[in-house]
């Protein structure tokens, strides 16, 4: 099965005050086509900053990066951006979605950004809209859809440039149980129908055991449970 995301030997070192704090240390891992897989681990052990370091965000220490085959790092800026723009998609706990903006447009941003047609991109992002079964909202502004139809939006928005992998930082974190069971449900759903991997950080025991694999960050290393 082709790897969508490969790591080696990943570690993010800051100084501060002449002491040096090593977050991440010699990571490897990889992800296939279509993997789910979840990173737990405590608060403060690194989970963030090695999702901005796999998404292209934040530059490693010392390692390789490739996603879709193409080196984040050993690239220029500009390639780098091009590479993250059409191969990742984001979702955070918090959804970060432009208010002024119906949902239908927040979705759309991302292509219309990329120069897409207006009216090509407004029936992808329809459609994903549909897909994630908010049809009937298509004109509403985030202050106008519950928390958990804010989080649809915002998962449809990194699914409309189909991208490889998407990332998600704690999806789950802001959501009563109940609407938290739905995304997950919703997340199984699009996994299936688009073969588009996922890359969940996540504290949420439940929402992990619905992954493929669980790693674990700790110290800066990453484990696999078993």
């Amino acid at each position: 099965m082709s790897k969508v995301l490969v790591c080696q030997g990943v570690s993010r070192v800051f100084s501060e005050a002449g002491t040096d704090l090593h977050v991440l240390e010699n990571v490897c891992f990889s992800i296939s086509k279509g993997e789910r897989v979840a990173i737990m681990g405590a608060s403060g052990s690194g989970k963030t900053t090695l999702l901005n370091t796999i998404g292209g965000l934040e530059s490693p220490t010392a390692g390789t990066v490739h996603l879709a085959g193409e080196s984040l790092y050993q690239t220029t800026e500009r390639k780098r951006t091009k590479i993250r723009n059409q191969q990742l998609g984001f979702v955070y706990q918090f959804h970060h979605l432009l208010p002024e903006f119906t949902a239908l447009e927040n979705v759309a941003m991302p292509l219309l950004l990329a120069g897409e047609s207006k009216q090509q991109v407004l029936e992808k992002s329809e459609q994903l809209l549909s897909a994630v079964g908010l049809a009937q909202r298509l004109q509403h502004k985030p202050s106008q859809l519950s928390g958990g139809e804010r989080q649809r939006v915002a998962i449809a928005r990194a699914l409309v440039t189909k991208p490889a992998c998407v990332l998600m930082d704690e999806p789950t974190g802001n959501l009563d149980n109940h609407t938290a069971l739905e995304i997950q449900a919703l997340m199984d759903k699009l996994n299936a129908e688009y073969q588009i991997s996922f890359v969940v950080v996540t504290h949420d025991e439940k929402l992990a055991q619905r992954m493929d694999r669980i790693l674990f960050l700790e110290d800066g290393k990453l484990t696999e449970r078993t």
